[in-house]
C-alpha cells in the first residue's frame, strides 16, 4: 500500500503547537538531503533523506511526509514517515501516525489506530551503531523483543 493512500485516508490539515524552544519547519517547507542538529525539532513539511538529532527530541506533525532514515534521541509521530527510525530513548506513535519502516528504541509507545509496517526491536540501550544494523537488524534473541505488525 502506498504511503499516499494512506495518507488520502487520515485527517490531514490539522493544526500543532509546536514545543516552546523547538526549531520549526512548517508545512510548507520540503527538504532533501540531510538534516542534523543538535536542538529540538518540529517538523510538519516534507523531507526526504536522512535526519540526524541524535541529543534531541523529533515531533513529527500531523501534516508531515517524512521520506528518511531517522536516528534522534525522542520521536514523535503525529503524521507520515517512510523510513526506518531509530532512538536512544523513546518513540511515541499517535493515533495519526503512519510508519512503514523498521524501529529500534529504548521504549514504545503505540496509541490506538497508529499504523505500522516494520519490525520493531526493543531494547534497554540502544547502542549508536544500532543504525547499521536497521536492514537486518540482527542481534541475539536473548537481548531484544521484536514485534512484527505486517
Amino acid at each position: 500500500m502506498q504511503l499516499r493512500a494512506i495518507l488520502g485516508s487520515r485527517e490531514r490539515d490539522k493544526q500543532m503547537n509546536p514545543t516552546e524552544g523547538s526549531t520549526v519547519i512548517g508545512r510548507s517547507v520540503t527538504i532533501r538531503g540531510e538534516v542534523t542538529g543538535k536542538e529540538d525539532l518540529y517538523m510538519d513539511g516534507v523531507v526526504e533523506g536522512t535526519i540526524a538529532l541524535p541529543g534531541s527530541r523529533l515531533t513529527v506533525g500531523p501534516n508531515a511526509r517524512v521520506m528518511a532514515d531517522v536516528d534522534a534521541r525522542d520521536v514523535v509521530v503525529f503524521g507520515a514517515i517512510e523510513g526506518n527510525l531509530r532512538a536512544s530513548g523513546r518513540i511515541e506513535l499517535r493515533a495519526s501516525a503512519v510508519v512503514n519502516g523498521d524501529i529500534v528504541a529504548a521504549r514504545l509507545s503505540i496509541e490506538e489506530n497508529a499504523a505500522i509496517k516494520g519490525r520493531v526491536d526493543l531494547s534497554e540501550a540502544v547502542p549508536a551503531a544500532a543504525s547499521e544494523r536497521l536492514p537486518g537488524m540482527e542481534r541475539p534473541a536473548a537481548e531484544t523483543a521484536v514485534l512484527n505488525l505486517t
